[in-house]
């Protein structure tokens, strides 16, 4: 919350929807009920990370919208700049975003927007991902739609529940342009109680399932042979990611 509110671009919508925490989430929010930019909502328990997800996105009123889960954050500038690539024709811009441990301690300083930087079509951008095999774009917190762009393809998808973000990011990404910024503006938080950390036996399946969807809604544009390539390389880093998590241990306990 403080990351988001200390925005060098503060003329800001934020609305925060506690989804049935059973910590002390919802007293700790009520320090920033004051400000006029927040509003506080509780969405009932019951329909995982989607429905939190489409009920912030459907309160938005705003011309843009970026969605920041949990305890991730924004660098100062982050919506400022990704604000400044919008132009007509773009319909999400997004950022690479470093790595940190539970501690707030960095892991990595840059990641994503492989080869998608700079101004590219969204079919182009879509089989990138696919040929990478991974979410080249990132977590919702280092993107940024048009809300009409979200909104018109039925906000959120539950695809797989891994590949909620990608999923829709490439349903929107059919509609226009993307821009990738290299600039590393927001800082994504490992630690063993995330939600990717616990689908992580998951993670390969569910990727080839999302690269044959994604070649059966656009073959002029991903092959098989990109598929195969994305299906190796999601393998690849499925298992990478898992030896992550056990060599960085400790880290990623915030007790």
């Amino acid at each position: 919350m403080e990351s988001i509110l200390g925005q060098t671009f503060a003329d800001l919508e934020v609305v925060v929807a506690d989804h049935s925490s059973s910590d002390d989430t919802w007293e700790r929010l009520q320090r920033f009920a004051e400000d006029p930019r927040v509003r506080l909502l509780v969405t009932p328990a019951g329909g995982g990370a989607l429905a939190n997800w489409n009920r912030v996105s459907e309160e938005a009123t705003g011309e843009f919208i970026k969605l920041v889960c949990g305890d991730d954050l924004l660098k100062p500038t982050c919506i400022e700049e990704q604000l400044a690539a919008f132009e007509d024709g773009v319909v999400m811009v997004a950022s690479r975003r470093e790595l940190v441990d539970a501690h707030g301690r960095r892991v990595i300083a840059a990641r994503g927007i492989f080869g998608a930087a700079g101004r590219v079509p969204g079919i182009a951008a879509i089989r990138e991902s696919v040929r990478r095999g991974t979410n080249i774009f990132g977590e919702p917190a280092c993107v940024m739609f048009r809300t009409e762009a979200l909104r018109s393809v039925g906000l959120w998808h539950e695809t797989a529940r891994y590949l909620i973000d990608q999923a829709t990011y490439a349903r929107v990404l059919a509609l226009g342009d993307f821009v990738g910024l290299q600039a590393p503006l927001a800082a994504f938080r490992l630690s063993t109680g995330q939600w990717s950390v616990r689908l992580a036996a998951t993670q390969h399946q569910e990727a080839a399932e999302f690269h044959e969807d994604m070649a059966a809604a656009h073959p002029d544009a991903i092959s098989r042979s990109d598929v195969r390539l994305g299906n190796v390389r999601a393998a690849i880093l499925a298992w990478q990611r898992r030896l992550a998590y056990v060599v960085l241990g400790a880290r990623m306990r915030s007790e």
